[in-house]
């Protein structure tokens, strides 16, 4: 594991971990060809990872939602937040996903100039909505969602993903999580 993965917080050593969070950082390592480090710094506290990944799995696997679109949410809202770590991994998962090695990049610093269809932009204009102001969503912000072609399960996972990694940003920032070099070249194109 990465002693690099975070500033803030120990890195705790993959043989000191119980057996089921060596498991998935080994089983994840081995998907990836390295291990993210998110994986090394939420190891920190195993029971919130657990937690942490059991969440992350069911939004990404329990939704009508393309992969791609789930990325796109993560990426906006990550930009919104000024999260390094997850703009940059989440980037790349947004050009793997969606095959467009420029979207990531326009989603991050301004979605409103993002090469879009009008359903995504309106899904993501939910979402810097309810990250910058979540008092103030109205019957009105999630009947244009559903105006947008969105079902009703559509915008509970929609939200969810944004709930999830608004939490996210912030542990990301606080524990100053460092994406991996891997991450940055991801899917550029050739």
């Amino acid at each position: 594991m990465n002693d690099d993965a975070m500033g803030r917080f120990h890195v705790p050593d993959h043989d000191d971990l119980p057996e089921d969070l060596r498991e998935r950082i080994d089983e994840e390592t081995e998907r990836a060809g390295f291990t993210p480090n998110v994986f090394s710094a939420l190891a920190y506290k195993p029971s919130h990872f657990r937690a942490f990944f059991d969440y992350h799995d069911a939004l990404v696997e329990d939704t009508d939602l393309a992969r791609e679109e789930v990325e796109m949410l993560i990426v906006t809202v990550s930009g919104v937040n000024d999260c390094l770590y997850c703009v940059v991994a989440h980037g790349a998962l947004c050009r793997v996903y969606a095959e467009a090695p420029k979207l990531a990049d326009q989603l991050a610093t301004n979605h409103r100039q993002a090469d879009l269809s009008e359903q995504h932009r309106a899904m993501l204009d939910f979402a810097v909505d309810i990250t910058e102001s979540p008092g103030r969503v109205t019957d009105g912000d999630v009947q244009e969602l559903r105006d947008a072609g969105f079902s009703r399960e559509e915008v509970w996972d929609i939200t969810s993903v944004v709930a999830f990694f608004n939490l996210s940003n912030r542990l990301a920032s606080v524990a100053d999580m460092r994406p991996n070099d891997e991450f940055y070249a991801m899917a550029r194109g050739d």
